[in-house]
């Protein structure tokens, strides 16, 4: 299997994938035909951000499965094409989160005591002392823009220098925020009460342009530090913001078009710090990202979680063990409901029961929805089965619960349509050992592998005796049996593990016996 690597990263990610058994071709520079060539192959693609990754580029990519960004930011990267072509986009929070914490620092320090024009002057003669009246960091307020893992590092570090601290972020709650000693209020607020703001947002259509004039003019006296992405920011506006004193001062580490060109406004200004992305330009940084990255590869490649998936569900690696069993369990339990549906299903509800509900169980949801589709769209995976899910009009509902009856662990996928409804109840018994343990409330105990053949039927002296020999009589082995029953008498469904697959004439020729009412044949090959 091929990784292309289209953006320089650390050789420790190289050798990793190399070592995991991969060929991995480096082909920094590419674009265009070439690169659209290149990839035509590949599982995996790894990037950071130089490569743009488009829907153009993923049509032209039917084997790859993930795109690894060796790094935070993926504006670079389209998401949603990604997600319907099933292709999983991963980043490398984090392996730079210190790194650009401690710059965020550095440009603070840098900006409120002149150091960089300072330190330019006296190398060019100049003993300028009395020029520079710098401004200290204790007691003074802080406002993040941008909560996350970077914003939080910030946080940690200078408020153990003596400031106070404010933040915005509309997707944080208050009590994180309290127990970062920050207190949560609204950009305008912020940005009115800093002494020093930083920002540390993704660039988003909702963060392009976040701060402009009418912002900067609310940080009156102030200081403005961006490591985070170009484009928050309005660079004219904040040039001009710092050359006619409104801001006392800017540090910038991101640009909106990278390189800065030699006639932005910014260049101009001698209070505004400026560096060329170094942010994440550490020898740690770089190494903890790239072997990041290419760990998630294996991941992927291998059909296990990835755990810092942006369009799949991801799982911390300690909670993986645990939720492991389930996953495939889940699939296969979606996979046999949906085959013994009859109609169009507008519903899919998977429930957790015992000890598996108290886990994260996104994952095992997304493997449910995978299962259901999976026999109708081929290519359907975890990563686009919620999305097949709402194009196809079908409410996805989850549920809890502590009591699991007879099992310490039970999920329970159900189709249904109205009043039209059919469930299958799986658990996991010690070690890897899945069972079907209820068919549509039909206690069995089916092995889940292979060739199946459910079988619904009156419950009547013969009708096992005859099916067995229908299947012998056209040389099927049945592997295991599994049978339940209403009442005697009543109806009963009984599961038969077999070693072939059923023809659809031998289907016919059981149902043709009026003791049984429905005969379905399960393929759960994974094919």
């Amino acid at each position: 299997m091929k990784v292309l690597v289209t953006d320089p990263i650390a050789d420790a990610g190289l050798e990793r994938l190399d070592e995991a058994g991969f060929i991995v071709e480096t082909a920094y520079d590419i674009e265009g035909e070439a690169l659209r060539s290149a990839i035509q192959d590949a599982v995996g693609l790894v990037v950071r951000s130089g490569t743009e990754v488009t829907a153009d580029l993923l049509a032209a990519a039917p084997e790859l499965v993930i795109v690894g960004r060796a790094g935070i930011g993926v504006d670079n990267i389209d998401i949603d094409a990604a997600t319907e072509h099933g292709v999983i986009v991963a980043n490398a929070p984090e392996g730079n989160v210190r790194a650009a914490a401690e710059h965020t620092v550095a440009m603070a320090f840098a900006t409120a005591r002149s150091i960089p024009q300072a330190h330019s002057r006296l190398k060019s003669g100049e003993w300028a002392k009395g020029e520079y009246l710098g401004t200290e960091l204790n007691n003074k307020t802080l406002g993040i823009v941008g909560l996350g893992r970077v914003g939080q590092e910030v946080a940690r570090r200078l408020n153990s220098l003596g400031m106070d601290l404010l933040a915005y972020d509309p997707y944080i709650g208050a009590d994180r925020a309290a127990a970062l000693g920050a207190e949560l209020a609204e950009l305008d607020t912020v940005l009115e009460r800093a002494d020093i703001a930083t920002v540390h947002t993704p660039l988003t259509p909702e963060t392009e342009g976040l701060i402009s004039e009418p912002e900067l003019a609310k940080l009156e006296g102030g200081y403005l530090i961006n490591c985070a992405r170009g484009g928050i920011i309005d660079e004219s506006a904040l040039a001009e913001a710092v050359a006619d004193g409104t801001l006392n001062g800017a540090a910038l580490d991101v640009f909106a078009d990278e390189p800065l060109s030699t006639d932005s406004p910014l260049l101009a200004v001698e209070n505004v710090v400026v560096t060329p992305h170094l942010g994440a330009s550490t020898e740690a940084a770089q190494e903890n990202v790239a072997t990041s990255i290419a760990d998630q590869i294996v991941a992927a490649t291998n059909d296990e979680p990835v755990m810092n998936a942006l369009n799949a569900p991801s799982i911390d690696a300690s909670a993986f063990p645990r939720v492991e069993p389930y996953i495939k369990l889940s699939e296969t339990a979606g996979r046999i409901a949906m085959q013994l549906f009859d109609g169009r299903a507008n519903e899919a509800h998977v429930e957790y029961a015992g000890d598996i509900a108290g886990e994260e169980i996104d994952i095992v949801t997304a493997s449910a929805l995978k299962g259901m589709f999976r026999p109708l769209e081929p290519q359907v995976n975890a990563v686009n089965a919620p999305s097949v899910a709402e194009e196809r009009g079908i409410d996805v509902i989850e549920s809890k619960t502590q009591q699991a009856e007879d099992f310490q662990s039970l999920v329970t996928v159900t189709v249904r349509n109205g009043e039209d409804t059919i469930s299958v109840c799986g658990t996991q018994f010690t070690g890897s050992d899945p069972r079907i343990v209820r068919i549509d409330g039909y206690r069995v105990d089916a092995i889940p592998h292979g060739h199946m053949l459910v079988a619904r039927n009156y419950d009547r002296p013969g009708v096992i005796g005859f099916i067995g020999t229908v299947l012998g009589d056209h040389e099927i082995n049945i592997a295991g049996m599994y049978n339940g029953r209403e009442t005697i008498g009543g109806e009963a469904l009984t599961v038969y593990s077999l070693d072939n697959e059923i023809p659809k004439e031998i289907i016919e020729q059981l149902e043709a016996d009026e003791r049984i009412i429905r005969a379905k044949y399960l393929a759960l090959n994974n094919q």
